[in-house]
This record gives structure tokens, sequence and C-alpha cells, in this order.
């Protein structure tokens, strides 16, 4: 009998093992998953203790090809964004490399697509626009050049955690950073990678992998 409890007693052990560590796999997959890709920005709470986490807020621009573009252009899509401008002598084309990387290996992946925000609506016109994304060689329907009402759009920068501020003694008058942004189908601010750090964004391609994958399952 003391045999047979000792086996019965093992058996267990071995059943218990095997469900934490295979049946539950799923769950510790979707903790590191979560932990990699937080929801970023400031959390409010409602009265009645409900979490209501940072959003991107309505917006409305035109982009290269004189099309109006809002939250809805990107319903159930991710988006990855960028500020720039077309005279931007200093960071921008860095991170326009960058940022067709990104364009390149997802191009064919419909439920991502790209923004970048003009900070210089004077001067980058639709038509400015439309011969920057052209020289570029990008579809138009994949990765949108915006611009707007000045005050918007800098108003915009702050919601996706960049910085960009008018400053005349810096190159090209406008200081800013050259952060690329990923915002997921819920316009949550999910994670972001330096646009003028190549290998940083080598590690940013990879995480988008795993992103689509676990939102769309696809990541191509």
């Amino acid at each position: 009998m003391r045999y047979l409890i000792i086996t019965i007693l093992l058996l267990s052990a071995l059943f218990g093992i095997y469900y934490f560590t295979v049946d539950n796999k799923p769950a510790v997959v979707t903790s590191d998953f979560e932990e990699a890709f937080p929801i970023l920005g400031f959390k409010d709470i409602t009265p009645e203790g409900d979490t209501i986490n940072h959003s991107i807020p309505d917006f409305s621009f035109i982009n290269q090809d004189s099309l109006e573009i809002t939250n809805e252009t990107f319903a159930n899509k991710a988006y990855i964004t960028d500020f720039f401008f077309i005279h931007c002598p200093s960071i921008c084309p860095r991170v326009k490399a960058q940022m067709l990387r990104v364009y390149e290996k997802f191009e064919d992946n419909d439920n991502l697509l790209l923004v970048s925000h003009s900070l210089d609506p004077k001067r980058d016109t639709v038509a400015a626009l439309r011969s920057y994304a052209d020289k570029l060689g990008v579809d138009g329907s994949k990765w949108h050049f915006l611009t707007g009402e000045k005050d918007m759009i800098y108003a915009m920068n702050s919601e996706y955690f960049i910085v960009a501020n008018e400053d005349p003694d810096v190159a090209g008058g406008i200081d800013h950073s050259g952060r690329i942004v990923l915002v997921d189908k819920n316009r949550h601010v999910r994670a972001f990678a330096e646009g003028t750090d190549p290998d940083d964004v080598t590690q940013f391609l990879k995480d988008l992998e795993w992103f689509l994958e676990e939102e769309y399952g696809n990541a191509n």
C-alpha cells in the first residue's frame, strides 16, 4: 500500500509539472506580451474605479493624395507614426530611412499602416508631400503623409509622446525628436523606437512581427 501511495504522489507531481509548464504556456506568453507592449501614457480612474488608458484623440488631416485622414482611416488597424518636415536638414532623412525599412518589411500586411505628420504645413503642401512620397516610391494607401492646421499638428505630437517645437536657433527652425511610435487598433500607444538608431529599429522590427502575430495572427 505504501508503494502505491508513493506512486500516486509521484504521478500527481509529474502531472502538476506538465500542467504548469505546458498547458499554461499561453498565459505566460500573454503576460510577456503585455509586458513588452504595455499601454503607454497616463491613466485616469473614474469615480466607479474603472481605468481609462491614454488614447489618441480624434483628428482630421489631409494626405498627399488630398484625402481626408481621420481615426476611422485606421479602424481595426495598427499604425506607425513619426513627425518630420521635408526641408529638415538634420535627423529627418535618417528617420525616413528607418521608416522605409518598416514600410518594406510590412508592405503586404494590411493590418499595419504608416503615418508621417509634417511639422511645416506652410511649405509642406499637398503637392509637396505628393512629390516627396513619389521620390520615396511608396504606396499612398499604405503610407500617409499628412498636413493640416499647424496648431492641431503641434497639439498631436504630445499625444504620441514626441517632442516638437519651433526654435529659430536650431537648423531648419524646428527642434523635434526622431521617435517612431506604434499605435494599436484601439488608439493606444504601445511601443516606440529611436528612428535615428538603426540597431534600435532592427529590434523594433522584430517586436512588430511579434505584435502583429499576437494581435492579428499574421506578421507579414
